[in-house]
């Protein structure tokens, strides 16, 4: 039986053994995937026992993505270029690390905006970790001119430096400016994730066919995916991005590519509204 896991600290909050039991049980494969939690000073312990102990591979969360691409024996070009892995899988005996969240950001516009990408500039708001997954992405499907908002310039300049030409760092002041021509607007930060500040931003100079999107999927609806409503704009939410970020890993560790549907998509609200079906 081959056997994967989530590990973080902490990592009570997952919602991954949900997902990767539902595709489990979905293709009938003798498998599993249980959450670990593990203290940062004891990750390169837990990374060198994998073997020892029968796993397949597994997935990575906050704060070991950065100690996990520093450990990996081998990376693909994604996790390289975002400096984080997510993914961690062994092939030919070596410890492969990979990162996902670029692939299951664009993966969920695709399925739920078909052609989101026609227009070729966007706004990110924060310049953190996952800012650099969404703006990797970004570019690998051709947007030539994508602004990065922070407040802390110098975060935002540093990312504009490592990704290169079509990247432009901005204070967060300037938003209200950068909004007018802009097609897509991707919120990177925790604000208005459950138990944060809020994240009001006035939408009403926005064009009419931008796409708003958030990474944050508690609550599923943030405050600024409901500004995007009431102002007519197309959305797109969290909840999504988490989905389709773990068929990679599910694939490399069982051997079938799952699929993403709504009964999956059901399963996790329905954990989220405490056991109520949505």
């Amino acid at each position: 039986m081959r056997k994967a896991f989530v590990t973080g600290f902490p990592i009570k909050h997952s919602r991954s053994p949900l997902i990767h039991g539902h595709w489990l049980k979905k293709y009938d494969l003798p498998g599993s995937y249980e959450a670990i939690e593990v203290a940062p000073d004891s990750f390169p312990a837990f990374l060198n026992s994998l073997k020892d102990n029968d796993y397949v591979g597994g997935n990575v969360t906050i704060p070991h993505k950065e100690m996990a691409f520093a450990l990996c024996q081998r990376r693909e070009p994604a996790a390289e270029e975002i400096g984080a892995v997510n993914t961690l899988w062994f092939e030919g005996g070596q410890l492969c690390g990979g990162n996902t969240d670029a692939y299951g950001f664009l993966a969920n516009l695709d399925a739920s905006s078909p052609g989101w990408d026609k227009h070729k500039t966007a706004l990110v708001l924060g310049a953190g970790g996952a800012s650099r997954a969404i703006i990797y992405a970004l570019k690998q499907r051709g947007l030539t001119d994508i602004r990065i908002v922070n407040r802390t310039l110098t975060r935002a300049e540093e990312l504009a430096d490592r990704f290169g030409s079509g990247i432009s760092a901005h204070e967060w002041i300037a938003v209200p400016e950068l909004l007018q021509d802009v097609s897509l607007i991707v919120n990177t930060t925790s604000l208005g994730m459950e138990g944060k500040e809020s994240l009001s931003i006035d939408l009403s100079d926005v064009r009419r066919d931008a796409l708003v999107t958030d990474i944050v999927y508690v609550p599923l609806e943030t405050p600024l995916l409901k500004a995007a409503h009431m102002a007519g704009l197309k959305t797109g939410d969290g909840l999504g991005m988490l989905l389709h970020q773990a068929v990679p890993g599910f694939e490399h560790w069982f051997g079938v590519r799952p699929e993403v549907t709504a009964e999956l998509r059901n399963v996790i609200l329905a954990d989220m509204n405490g056991g109520q079906k949505p």
